[in-house]
């Protein structure tokens, strides 16, 4: 069955405004275009746009999703399950936050007190839980799935006190890196090894054996990976470079 545009917007509760942009960026384009000048959607572009709209609800950006669903060899049933899995991870650790909120309204109404850390076992797990649906594929591809569930286990068994720890760490990581880039210091040098120590300490929390051949390894990801990339360099361009070539001198020694 084919589709005019505003048909396929008002099946798929979109807006004609989303689908021509969803063309012009090259993400959905339509199967082909009457004289006249309509866009007309066939059953593949059906598909594809029921797949965007799968990975907008999991809050993925247009160009990631335009790299996956374009990548050779996209596979769209695996990306499904992919998808159910995300989607079934969110739906968890909603109920452990509204779970976490019931327990709190209890305490606070004369019910069984909270410990401290009751409080904020959920955000731990959501954080474990976002990190799982953004990168745990290809961290399982990488590191083996009994590693990446080990790291996951240290992170959600740390106390509170931990795990404001290694928040800390991880933004002292990126407070050093900014400031080595901004003022054009080596990696090999002394902010490279300060770098890399943090990051070291950063890592530990997670880690269950350090080695500087795994360090350099994730380092070396993150410079493949554009949403690694991105994320070390979202506020000063540079920071993924500088942490992988200081990685490259200091891994082991700093």
């Amino acid at each position: 069955m084919e589709y005019t545009i505003n048909r396929l917007a008002a099946l798929a509760g979109v807006s004609t405004r989303t689908l021509r942009y969803y063309d012009e960026i090259g993400l959905l384009r339509p199967c082909r275009t009457t004289p006249a000048g309509y866009r007309i959607y066939g059953p593949g572009e059906v598909d594809l746009l029921q797949q965007i709209l799968f990975y907008r609800a999991l809050d993925f950006p247009l160009d990631e999703i335009a790299r996956i669903v374009q990548a050779p060899g996209f596979d769209r049933r695996e990306a499904l399950r992919r998808q159910r899995d995300a989607l079934c991870a969110r739906q968890a650790r909603l109920g452990r936050l509204i779970a976490t909120i019931d327990r709190t309204l209890g305490s606070l109404e004369g019910g069984i007190p909270m410990e401290d850390q009751e409080k904020f076992e959920a955000f731990k797990a959501r954080a474990v839980a976002q990190n799982e649906a953004a990168y745990g594929a290809e961290a399982r591809r990488q590191y083996g799935g009994a590693a990446v569930d080990a790291a996951n286990g240290r992170l959600l068994r740390m106390t509170q006190e931990e795990y404001a720890r290694f928040q800390t760490l991880g933004a002292a990581v990126m407070d050093a890196l900014a400031q080595a880039v901004r003022e054009g210091a080596d990696p090999a040098g002394e902010a490279g090894r300060q770098a890399v120590a943090l990051h070291c300490s950063w890592l530990s929390y997670s880690w269950e054996e350090y080695t500087a051949q795994a360090h350099k390894g994730l380092a070396q990801g993150y410079l493949a990976d554009p949403r690694f990339t991105a994320y070390y360099d979202r506020e000063v361009p540079g920071c993924a470079q500088f942490l992988c070539d200081a990685v490259a001198c200091w891994a082991g020694r700093a």
